[in-house]
């Protein structure tokens, strides 16, 4: 979504202050304003974010796995719930960070602060799961083969086989996540998500649903495997039921039998 998008939507912003609106606050896998919980990677867009561009980089992580709240060269602070919420990249019209895990579900604030100049306090209403698989290109889940390669239509998954799918906004984990850190292992979801993986509608066994939790080195990022059924139809539709929520729809995993 773009700034632009969403601009009827926007009061527009003070001349030099940040600007953003609540339709521009979206979840980073699938865009979609206000799906949103502890732990979940989004993306603000906007204007007057940030005076320069910059991503964050393995040598902004200390030696100890601290994830930084401010990038290098940057003046740009993101508060949710008034806690500083880890930045990946910042530019001028967008931002991606870190939903501090820390927080509860519920209403909580949000505001961007560029240069000491606060942009408006908008009100967020946080899920215990907000759960959205990242794509790899227009309706196609990004997912694994086991030997790390992409799945896509040239080099699909084999009905049997066992998968590698990423998404965010799946809720806590056992053990939790640290809050400002790096998770360096992994860590299943809390028993209370109740994850079902559903392939044109119908859950996998949850057998069949090998690993589900933290994805060790990146954080906000949640990693399941997922093998496959052996009657499994050509390029289901594939959605996420973690705590209640319910992924989007139209979501796609390369499969050829």
């Amino acid at each position: 979504m773009s700034f632009a998008g969403a601009a009827a939507q926007c009061v527009p912003p003070t001349p030099g202050f940040p600007g953003y609106c609540a339709a521009t606050v979206v979840n980073t896998a699938d865009g979609i304003p206000g799906a949103l919980a502890p732990n979940t990677i989004a993306t603000v867009n906007g204007q007057n974010l940030s005076d320069t561009s910059v991503t964050l980089t393995p040598a902004d992580v200390s030696s100890g796995g601290a994830l930084p709240t401010q990038l290098p060269g940057t003046a740009t602070h993101v508060l949710v719930g008034n806690l500083e919420a880890t930045p990946f990249s910042v530019s001028p019209t967008q931002i991606s960070f870190l939903v501090p895990p820390n927080l509860l579900p519920g209403k909580t604030t949000f505001v961007v602060v560029n240069q000491g100049l606060a942009g408006p306090v908008l009100t967020l209403d946080l899920q215990a799961a907000a759960p959205a698989l990242f794509l790899s290109s227009g309706q196609d889940v990004a997912a694994l083969h086991l030997d790390g390669s992409a799945i896509t239509t040239a080099s699909p998954a084999q009905p049997g086989e066992i998968v590698m799918l990423y998404a965010t906004g799946l809720g806590p984990t056992n053990p939790p996540v640290e809050p400002g850190q790096l998770p360096i292992a992994a860590a299943s979801l809390a028993p209370e998500s109740n994850l079902q993986v559903l392939l044109n509608g119908q859950p996998v066994p949850a057998e069949d649903v090998l690993y589900a939790g933290a994805a060790p080195f990146f954080a906000g990022l949640y990693q399941i495997n997922l093998q496959l059924p052996n009657d499994i139809a050509a390029n289901p539709e594939i959605r996420l039921v973690c705590a209640g929520q319910t992924s989007p729809a139209q979501v796609y995993l390369n499969v050829q039998p």
